[in-house]
């Protein structure tokens, strides 16, 4: 099995040499027919245990226990990207192998054809679906034309379900779900969410400081765009490696809201560390310019403590984190790209620490979850874990699901189950 870059595996001989016959040279075929295609699982040690980034052949179908039974069978269909889908009846519920992104017309067919495939291999037929809040996704759409009922589940509240589900013995949460994007309860862009509660009773309590991303959806392979949207938000003027010489239209558009929408999200948050550092102005694949940032912090000594970012409630409420303090030394030329990438992940370590503290002191008993795909990040993940265990906080990783957005679906059947049976 093999596939070009965004699409998923291909499995039939005819239709392998017809799509990657300008990739590969030769082709070894098989006598026996590939029934059902599998990519091959990815995980990644964090914390002294190996953590799942994606589902794949031979960890998926992963079958997990639900806390109660559900009234009815569901179908989850899980987010736009790194899709898996999750079928639960009774008190199981089994997880897809990874689909990919559900951009391209051949994911798309092979999720409608899994989600079939996937009732008929357990003899359980649906009579619900669930699907992410985020009126544009494909499975949003897919689930809302099936004909049968569907329930919205908000993105962010999912992904701390998932991670919920998998420690059951933990009674006061606060979760930090920190991702590259995700359709918030007012029509922005979330992803540097924390949540107090637990599945099905989720308080929003803290975010990070909105910004306007210029460009839009472009922005995710584009770093550049991130690092002029803080820092024009910011006030700030900084030429920014990879951008266009003459970015007066651009910022024209994003003073007036135009194709540049608010985001709290902490991955682009990362890619504009990325590109103010120089490390990734432009990336090549998805999260390129996090992973590279990760990799510059991983190899650099001490240097000088970073700026504290501290926590402001807006209007509504909400702790705010202002990143803005980071802005000047992540553009300071006169410092290693290597120094100033360890002080991001350092400052951003201390601030969920801090947050965690604050939290702790009003909910006794706290434990904290990290997940999202940001803290899919070891440097991060480990940095946070030292500094809560320092405060004597306890903190939780997901075990067997997808912190990202694989573990969607999981996580959209626990915040229903729990909702449905509250």
């Amino acid at each position: 099995s093999g596939n070009v870059s965004g699409d998923p595996v291909v499995t039939d001989p005819e239709e392998a040499e017809a799509l990657l016959g300008g990739v590969a040279d030769g082709f070894l075929h098989h006598d026996r027919p590939i029934v059902r295609p599998a990519d091959d699982p990815v995980l990644r040690p964090v914390a002294g245990a190996a953590r799942p980034l994606r589902l794949g052949r031979g960890t998926a179908p992963l079958e997990l226990e639900l806390p109660r039974a559900l009234p009815e069978p569901v179908l989850a269909a899980g987010g736009h990207m790194k899709a898996t889908i999750a079928l639960a009846w009774e008190r199981r519920a089994v997880v897809s192998p990874h689909v990919g992104d559900l951009e391209a017309p051949r994911a798309r067919a092979l999720f409608e054809r899994l989600a079939a495939d996937l009732q008929r291999l357990y003899g359980v037929r649906a009579r619900r679906l669930l699907h992410d809040a985020h009126p544009d996704y494909f499975t949003t759409r897919w689930a809302r034309a099936a004909g049968l009922p569907a329930r919205a589940v908000q993105h962010h509240r999912a992904h701390a379900s998932a991670l919920a589900a998998e420690h059951p013995e933990v009674e006061r949460w606060l979760v930090l779900a920190w991702d590259g994007v995700g359709y918030g309860d007012d029509g922005t862009l979330w992803g540097g969410e924390a949540f107090l509660g637990r599945p099905g009773a989720w308080r929003r309590v803290a975010s990070l400081r909105p910004f306007r991303l210029p460009g839009a959806g472009r922005a995710a392979r584009e770093p550049w765009r991130s690092a002029l949207g803080v820092l024009w938000e910011a006030g700030l003027e900084r030429p920014v490696p990879g951008a266009p010489a003459d970015v007066g239209l651009l910022r024209a558009a994003w003073a007036r809201g135009r194709n540049a929408p608010r985001t709290s999200a902490a991955g682009r948050l990362f890619d504009a560390a990325a590109a103010l550092t120089g490390l990734c102005p432009v990336a090549s694949y998805e999260g390129e310019g996090p992973m590279r940032l990760e990799a510059a912090a991983a190899r650099a000594g001490g240097g000088a403590p970073p700026p504290a970012l501290p926590w402001r409630a807006d209007r509504d409420g909400i702790l705010r984190l202002d990143w803005a303090p980071l802005l000047p030394a992540l553009a300071d030329t006169a410092r290693a790209p290597e120094a100033r990438a360890a002080a991001f992940h350092e400052a951003l370590a201390r601030a969920v620490a801090a947050l965690a503290g604050r939290m702790a002191r009003e909910t006794p008993g706290l434990t904290v979850g990290l997940c999202g795909g940001v803290f899919q990040n070891r440097l991060l993940a480990e940095r946070c874990l030292a500094l809560l265990g320092e405060r004597g906080i306890g903190v939780r990783l997901p075990v067997r699901v997808p912190g990202n957005d694989g573990g969607l679906a999981f996580g959209q059947v626990v915040e229903a189950l729990h909702a449905w049976t509250a």
